[in-house]
């Protein structure tokens, strides 16, 4: 067998990914199985080059705040603040330490420079303002929607001032309380103010929606894009904290699955403009279910992937990741029976796996789901195999 697994392995390159996809796609989703590790980082950053410079690619999409990443993007398209600034404040969940997504930033703009609109890159971030612990005050999306609205609109057609909403928000610590993720009494997420601030959200993004021919004239696409944004993000962080709120045995599922919504309306708007690379973590990816043990619950809910790949179909590719050894992470060389002891014994570091020959090849062979020691490195669910386009194989991850 160990022939036939060799023969199901390519170069790790952009033009071997898409030969082994079905259509061009619209998305490309990279998924990886452990956040932090610059080796992934660097191999993602790699392919991105070549899918600009090769296939006609202007867009990366991570999983980082999407109100945030728009700093990331006005750095990289018309060198607006510093490099040090954009990846303190253009990033979150500690992702704007990383060197490799310093030397993504770095290399966008160089690209840039010089190039007209229509050539540039662009940078997304397609995550909610959320931590696991917390979810961010709908102040800065809501207000931002306002303001853009209140600049262009006839103030009559407003459903209200922005000192009412100044007034509905109240203090934003009141939105922010980290002891409203375990005790949903700490949460405001169903109080009057919020109910009447959901119902606002929606008053405004319908009138955006509405005013599109003027505003489009008015203004240009991507402010009115941008406007979208702060409108879908205000709408789904106030869908969070009213489930934050919730005290039924649904809430947990609910949480996790409106952030893997907010996930998908995003990519669906980054792939409204174009062709894009999108990188996260597998289980966002994902066309299956995704799973997690949380609180003592077993969560499943479709993750942003699945939501996406129903909608894109064949525009919707995915590429997941598996690793060998995080050795600095306690895992070690990986069992002979699993996928991943399975394609260690491949010669090279890394390899692009032809997912649907590997099946084949596997046949009635059914290999062992690896265990992690490490809670931070999910391996990959040999049942998920089929509905992965390719499989990017890592044999050693090296500390970063």
């Amino acid at each position: 067998m160990a022939t036939d697994i060799k023969d199901t392995a390519h170069a790790v390159d952009a033009a071997s990914v898409m030969r082994l996809l079905p259509a061009r796609p619209r998305l490309l989703a990279l998924g990886e199985p452990t956040h932090g590790e610059d080796t992934l980082l660097a191999l993602r950053n790699e392919l991105f080059r070549q899918l600009v410079e090769q296939e006609g690619y202007r867009t990366i999409a991570i999983e980082s705040d999407c109100v945030m990443g728009l700093l990331v993007d006005d750095h990289i398209t018309s060198g607006t603040g510093t490099l040090d600034e954009v990846m303190r404040h253009g990033f979150s969940h500690g992702w704007g330490g990383s060197a490799a997504n310093r030397e993504l930033v770095h290399w966008m703009r160089a690209y840039n420079d010089g190039r007209s609109a229509p050539d540039r890159l662009h940078f997304a971030g397609f995550d909610g303002p959320l931590e696991i612990t917390a979810a961010a005050s709908p102040r800065q999306a809501l207000t931002a929607l306002h303001d853009y609205l209140a600049a262009w609109v006839d103030a009559d057609l407003l459903p209200c001032t922005a000192e009412t909403l100044n007034h509905l928000l109240g203090t934003d610590d009141r939105w922010t309380n980290p002891a409203a993720m375990t005790d949903p009494d700490q949460s405001v997420g169903q109080s009057a103010e919020a109910r009447e601030l959901r119902l606002l959200a929606n008053d405004l993004v319908a009138l955006l929606d509405e005013q599109m021919p003027h505003l489009l004239a008015a203004t240009t696409r991507e402010d009115w894009d941008r406007a979208r944004l702060y409108g879908r993000t205000a709408s789904g962080l106030l869908r969070y904290h009213r489930w934050m709120a919730d005290t039924s045995p649904a809430r947990m599922t609910r949480l996790v699955g409106v952030r893997d919504q907010m996930m998908a309306d995003n990519l669906l708007a980054v792939a409204a403009r174009g062709p894009a690379l999108v990188y996260a973590h597998n289980s966002h990816l994902q066309r299956e279910k995704s799973t997690m043990r949380m609180g003592g619950m077993q969560l499943e809910w479709w993750s942003a992937g699945a939501v996406v790949s129903a909608q894109l179909g064949e525009e919707y590719a995915f590429v997941a990741t598996a690793l060998g050894t995080i050795r600095h992470q306690g895992v070690d060389t990986p069992p002979p029976d699993t996928v991943e002891g399975l394609l260690y014994g491949l010669p090279e570091d890394r390899s692009l796996i032809d997912t649907r020959r590997l099946t084949t090849t596997l046949g009635d062979t059914h290999p062992t789901p690896r265990v992690s020691p490490w809670f931070g490195y999910a391996p990959l669910d040999p049942a998920h195999l089929a509905n992965s386009d390719a499989l990017l194989f890592v044999k050693d991850v090296q500390r970063s």
